[in-house]
C-alpha cells in the first residue's frame, strides 16, 4: 500500500512540473499586478535611489507616435519596452510620462488632442523574441500625471486604438493578443463610455488576433482591419495562416465583413502573413502583405555555375570524387569551412568512408538558415479603389530587401493625406512610392537606423515626416533626403552587461539590434558631448549585442559578440578582431546556438573561455581553438525555424577550477566537477521545460549555487528561483513573497553573503536574508524589464540593465554593512557619512546669471519605524548648528543636508569659534566652515569632517 501511495504521489508530482509551462491565467495576471504595487509600499528599499546613467545615442525600439496635428513640436512617442515619452520642442527633449504605472511594455498610443486625453495599449504588437506583454489599456487626462486602467487585461498585446474624433468616450481597439499561446482574448473590443465597459465586435479564432485597424481621415464609421494567424514557439515561428485576411465596417466597428475573399483577388489561404493598412479616403485603401507563399523555383535562378548547398544531398560517392578540386574549393571557402576542410582533406574524409557527401550540406544547416534562407515572396503592395471589394497589387516584380524573411518584426504601410499615389512601406529600409506603388526608392539615409515601425506625415506639410525604428526618433522635412536624429530618452534595450576594474570603472553591455557599447560609468549624460565631438560611450561591435567578458589583466582584450553566438577577441588598443565562434566537425550536426548564446571566462585563468551551443565548449588560448568538453547538455532540440536545445547559462566556481555549471533553454541543469569529464544532470527536481535564464556558482560557498527558470516563451510568468547547498542534489524554492513574473537573472552580492539581487520583466528586488523575503526597488527605477545585474567590487556599486530604460546605478556600500538580524532591533541606525570637501563656490556663482553653486551631504540611515524625527547638526563641542525635521519610512532612508548653518546656529559657533570669520555667500546662506561635525537622530550620532 504504501509503494502504491508512493507510485501516485511520485505520477501527480511530475505531472504537476511538466505542467509548468501552461500559460498563466488571465486571473492571475491582474493579481501580479496588485501584488507588485502593494510590495513597493511595503519595501524596506522603496527610498534607495537609482539614477539611469545612459547610455541615450542608441536608443530603443519605437512602436508607435501621436502628433498634434495643430502644432506638431508636440508629440508622444511609444517604446516596445521603454514606455511613453513627451516633447514639446520637437524633440529637442523628452519628458517619460508611463513611469508611475505597472508596465513599460507599449503596443499603441492614441491621443484625444481635443480633450487631451492619453490612451495606451500595453503590450508590444510585433511578435519579437523580446515583445514583452502588457497589462491592458491605460488611460490618462492629466498628461500621465495619473493614469487610470481601463480594462482589457489579458489583451497583452495590442494592435492598435482608434479614437472617434467626435466622440472621445468612443474607441475602438484591437487586441493582437498573447504570444506563445493560445488565447480567447483576441479580436476586436469597443466602447461607448470612455473604456467603463467594452463589447467584443470580431473574433476569428483563438491563434488570430487583430494587428491593424484604420479608419476613413472622412468618416470614422468606415474601418478596415486586418487579423493575423500566427504561431509562435522559442523552436519555430509560423507567421500565415488561413485566417489572416481583411475586414471592413461601415458602423464604426459594431459589425465587420471580410473583404479578402477568393474573388477580391487579395491573396488568402495559409501562406497569408502580416497585413498592414493605410486608408486614404472612404474608396481608396492599401495593404502591405508579408507574404509567405513560396516563390516560384524559376523566380530565383542562380546565374553562377558553382556548386551549392542542395546540389551534395543526393550526391554519389564517386560523382563527388569526380569534382573538380578548385570547383569544390571554391564551395567550401565561399561557405565558411574551417580551413582544415579543402578538396584535398575532404575528399579523402570521404573515400575512407567518414564522411558523405550530404554532410557537406548538413554542415552548413541549422534552424538559422531554415529561417532566412525560406525562399518567401515576402512584402507585396495590393491597392483598393472600390473601398476594399476588389484588390489588385500594384507592383510587377518582388519587394526584396524590404523584409527579407522576417516580415513579422514590420508591416506598416502608409498614405500621405495630400496624395494617393505617394506611399511609404516599412521595414529594414523606408521605402517611397510616388507612383502608387509601382515603383519605389529608399529614403533611408546617414543617420537613419535600420527596422522602421512607426510614420506621421505631416497633412498641412506632406514633406515634414517623424519616423520611429529600432534606434528611436528621426525627422525628415525633406521628405527623407536628410534626417535628424532625436535621442535624449535612454530607452536601450540591453541584453547583458558587464565592468572593468578601470579607475573610473567602465560599463559594457550588449543591446537589441543596437551592438555592444562601452562607457565610463560616470560619463555625463548631456549634451555638451554636441559640442566637443565625441559621445562618451564607444560602440565596439555591432548586430544584437551580447555578453562580454574582459580580461582581468588586460581590459583591451575583450570578448563579445551578436546573436547566435558570432563572438570575437577584441583588442580595443590595436582595433584587432578575430572571429572566435567554435565550429563543428564535418559529419557532425552543426551546433546549436542560442540568440543570447552564453560566455563566461575562467576566473582561475584568463586564457581559458567557455561558450555554450548546446555542448559546452571550451578555450584554452583566448578562442584561438576550441573543444567540446560535454555531449549535448540539453534535451537534442526540436524540429524548427529557431535554434533551440541550446545553452543559456554557464557559471564557473570560483573556489575550483573546472566546477561548471549550465543550463539549457529547455530546462537542464548540469553540472562538472572535473572541467568536463564527467556531467550530472541535476534539474530532475525542477519544474520541466522553461528557459533556465540563470545558474550561478556562488561566490561564498562551494556547495551553494543557484538557478532561475523563465517561462516568458510559454506565456507562462510565474516565478522561479531556487537555491542548492549540495551542488544541485536538492533545491530550495526562494520565490517567497515575489510577486508573479518571469525570472531573468540572480546575482549574489560578492561582500555579504546574505544579500542576493533579482531580475524579473517588470522588476529588480534585494533580499537581506538569502532569498527568505524579497524587497523591491522602486525609487527612479520603473516597472521595467531587468536582463542582467552586476555589482562593481572595488566601488560596490550595482548596476542594473533594463531590456527598454537603459542602465541605472546605486551604491550598496552600507546596505552590504547591514545585517537583518542585528540592526533592526535598532530604532535608528546611521551609516558612516562620507566625508566632503569644502568649497568657496557654495552659494556663490561665476556670474549674476547664473544659479548659484550648492552642494549636499546625504545621509544615510535605516529606520525601524515609520516616523518623523529631529535631525540636529552638531559642531565638534556638541554646539548645535542646525535643526530640521525629516519623515522616515521603515527601512532604508537617504535625505540631503544643505550644509547650511542657521541663524542661532553661526552666532553659536562664531561664540565657540573666536577666531572664526564667516561670510554669507551670494545666496544669502552661511555654510559651514571646515572642521569635524555630527549629525544627532534621537539618541544616535555620526560625524563627519568638511577638509
Amino acid at each position: 500500500m504504501r509503494l502504491k501511495l508512493l507510485l501516485i504521489f511520485i505520477i501527480l508530482y511530475s505531472a504537476s512540473l511538466k505542467a509548468q509551462q501552461n500559460p498563466t491565467s488571465k486571473e492571475k495576471i491582474k493579481q501580479a499586478v496588485i501584488d507588485r504595487a502593494k510590495l513597493i509600499d511595503n519595501s524596506l528599499v522603496k527610498n534607495i535611489q537609482f539614477q539611469n546613467i545612459g547610455p541615450t545615442v542608441m536608443s530603443g525600439r519605437v512602436v508607435d507616435l501621436a502628433v498634434n496635428p495643430e502644432n506638431p513640436t508636440e508629440f508622444y512617442v511609444g517604446y516596445a519596452s521603454g514606455g511613453v515619452w513627451h516633447t514639446t520642442n520637437n524633440g529637442t527633449s523628452f519628458t517619460p510620462i508611463l513611469d508611475n504605472t505597472q508596465t513599460q511594455n507599449v503596443g499603441d498610443i492614441a491621443v484625444d488632442w481635443k480633450t487631451r486625453t492619453i490612451w495606451v495599449g500595453t503590450g508590444e504588437n510585433n511578435a519579437s523574441r523580446s515583445s514583452y506583454a502588457g497589462i491592458g489599456l491605460l488611460k490618462s487626462s492629466d498628461n500621465g500625471q495619473s493614469w487610470q486602467h481601463v480594462g482589457l487585461s489579458n489583451s497583452q498585446h495590442v494592435g492598435r486604438i482608434l479614437i472617434n474624433p467626435n466622440n472621445p468616450d468612443e474607441v475602438v481597439v484591437g487586441v493582437t493578443g498573447s504570444l506563445y499561446s493560445k488565447s480567447e482574448d483576441r479580436g476586436i473590443y469597443k466602447t461607448k463610455d470612455g473604456g467603463k465597459t467594452w463589447t467584443k465586435t470580431l473574433y476569428i479564432d483563438e491563434v488570430s488576433g487583430i494587428i491593424d485597424i484604420q479608419h476613413s481621415p472622412n468618416e470614422y464609421n468606415i474601418m478596415f482591419t486586418s487579423s493575423w494567424t500566427k504561431d509562435r514557439k522559442a523552436w519555430n515561428f509560423d507567421g500565415s495562416g488561413n485566417n489572416s485576411a481583411i475586414y471592413k465596417s461601415t458602423d464604426a466597428g459594431e459589425t465587420w465583413q471580410k473583404v479578402s475573399t477568393d474573388k477580391s483577388g487579395f491573396p488568402t489561404g495559409n501562406g497569408v502573413g502580416r497585413i498592414g493598412l493605410a486608408v486614404y479616403d472612404n474608396n481608396i485603401v492599401y495593404a502591405i502583405h508579408d507574404s509567405q507563399f513560396r516563390r516560384p523555383s524559376e523566380a530565383k535562378k542562380d546565374e553562377s555555375n558553382g556548386l551549392k548547398k542542395d546540389d551534395f544531398k543526393s550526391m554519389s560517392t564517386d560523382a563527388f570524387l569526380k569534382l573538380e578540386d578548385k570547383k569544390l574549393n571554391s564551395f567550401l571557402k565561399t561557405n565558411g569551412f574551417q580551413e582544415k576542410y579543402r578538396a584535398e582533406n575532404v575528399k579523402q574524409m570521404v573515400r575512407s568512408g567518414n564522411v558523405k557527401p550530404a554532410d557537406l550540406a548538413t554542415y552548413l544547416e541549422d534552424a538559422n538558415s531554415m529561417l532566412f534562407d525560406t525562399p518567401v515572396i515576402g512584402a507585396e503592395v495590393y491597392k483598393s479603389t472600390d473601398g476594399g471589394l476588389t484588390w489588385q497589387k500594384t507592383h510587377d516584380d518582388y519587394i526584396d530587401d524590404l523584409y527579407y524573411s522576417y516580415g513579422y518584426y514590420f508591416g506598416h504601410i502608409y498614405v500621405s493625406p495630400a496624395n494617393q499615389e505617394h506611399l511609404y512601406v516599412y521595414g529594414v529600409p523606408i521605402l517611397k512610392s510616388k507612383d502608387g506603388g509601382k515603383t519605389f526608392v529608399s529614403i533611408s539615409a546617414e543617420n537613419v537606423h535600420a527596422d522602421h515601425h512607426a510614420l506621421w506625415i505631416n497633412p498641412k506639410q506632406p514633406n515634414h515626416l517623424i519616423n520611429g525604428n529600432d534606434g528611436g526618433v528621426n525627422i525628415t522635412y525633406d521628405d527623407g533626403e536628410t534626417w535628424i536624429k532625436n535621442n535624449t530618452p535612454a530607452v536601450g534595450q540591453f541584453y547583458a552587461i558587464n565592468v572593468d576594474n578601470q579607475t573610473p570603472y567602465n560599463v559594457y553591455g550588449g543591446l537589441q539590434d543596437n551592438g555592444v557599447w562601452k562607457g565610463a560609468n560616470n560619463a555625463q549624460e548631456d549634451r555638451s558631448w554636441q559640442q566637443y565631438g565625441q559621445y562618451p560611450w564607444e560602440m565596439i561591435m555591432g548586430g544584437d549585442g551580447m555578453q562580454i567578458e574582459i580580461d582581468n589583466r588586460n581590459p583591451n582584450i575583450v570578448y563579445t559578440g551578436y546573436q547566435f553566438g558570432n563572438y570575437y577577441r577584441l583588442n580595443l588598443e590595436t582595433k584587432d578582431q578575430t572571429y572566435i565562434q567554435p565550429k563543428h566537425q564535418l559529419g557532425e550536426s552543426p551546433y546549436r546556438f542560442n540568440w543570447q548564446t552564453p560566455i563566461e571566462l575562467s576566473s582561475h585563468n584568463q586564457d581559458v573561455l567557455y561558450l555554450g551551443g548546446n555542448k559546452l565548449m571550451r578555450s584554452l588560448n583566448q578562442g584561438n581553438t576550441w573543444e567540446a568538453i560535454s555531449d549535448d547538455l540539453t534535451n537534442g532540440g526540436k524540429k524548427g525555424n529557431v535554434a533551440y536545445g541550446t545553452l543559456t547559462s554557464i557559471s564557473e566556481s570560483p573556489f575550483q577550477f573546472g566546477l561548471i555549471y549550465t543550463g539549457s533553454d529547455d530546462g537542464l541543469v548540469h553540472v562538472t566537477k572535473n572541467g568536463g569529464a564527467t556531467w550530472e544532470d541535476i534539474s530532475s527536481n525542477l519544474p520541466k521545460d522553461l528557459w533556465v535564464s540563470r545558474v550561478v556558482a556562488s561566490l561564498h560557498k562551494k556547495e551553494r549555487v543557484y538557478v532561475t527558470l523563465n517561462g516568458y516563451r510559454w506565456d507562462h510568468f510565474n516565478t522561479y528561483v531556487y537555491k542548492s547547498e549540495d551542488y544541485g542534489k536538492t533545491w530550495i524554492n526562494l520565490t517567497s513573497n515575489l510577486p508573479m513574473s518571469p525570472v531573468n537573472v540572480i546575482k549574489e552580492d560578492p561582500v555579504n553573503s546574505n544579500l542576493l539581487y533579482l531580475g524579473t520583466d517588470n522588476a529588480a528586488y534585494l533580499s537581506l536574508n538569502q532569498g527568505k523575503h524579497w524587497e523591491l526597488f522602486s525609487n527612479g527605477l520603473p516597472a521595467v524589464a531587468v536582463h542582467d545585474l552586476v555589482i562593481q567590487k572595488e566601488t560596490n556599486d550595482l548596476l542594473i540593465a533594463t531590456h527598454g530604460r537603459s542602465i541605472y546605478k546605486t551604491n550598496m556600500s552600507n546596505i552590504q554593512k547591514f545585517n537583518q538580524d542585528e540592526n533592526t532591533s535598532q530604532e535608528i541606525l546611521i551609516f558612516d557619512i562620507q566625508n566632503i570637501r569644502h568649497s568657496s563656490r557654495w552659494g556663490n556663482s561665476w556670474s549674476k546669471w547664473q544659479d548659484a553653486y550648492t552642494s549636499n551631504l546625504e545621509i544615510q540611515l535605516y529606520s525601524a519605524k515609520q516616523q518623523e524625527v529631529t535631525v540636529e547638526i552638531l559642531s565638534e563641542n556638541n554646539s548645535i548648528l542646525n535643526t530640521f525635521n525629516v519623515k522616515l519610512d521603515k527601512g532604508f532612508n537617504a535625505f540631503n543636508y544643505g550644509l547650511n548653518l542657521s541663524e542661532k546656529g553661526k552666532k553659536q559657533l562664531q561664540k565657540d569659534r573666536t577666531d572664526l570669520v564667516l561670510q554669507k555667500a551670494n545666496n544669502g546662506i552661511f555654510y559651514l566652515p571646515k572642521g569635524d561635525y555630527v549629525v544627532k537622530i534621537n539618541k544616535t550620532k555620526k560625524g563627519f569632517k568638511l577638509e
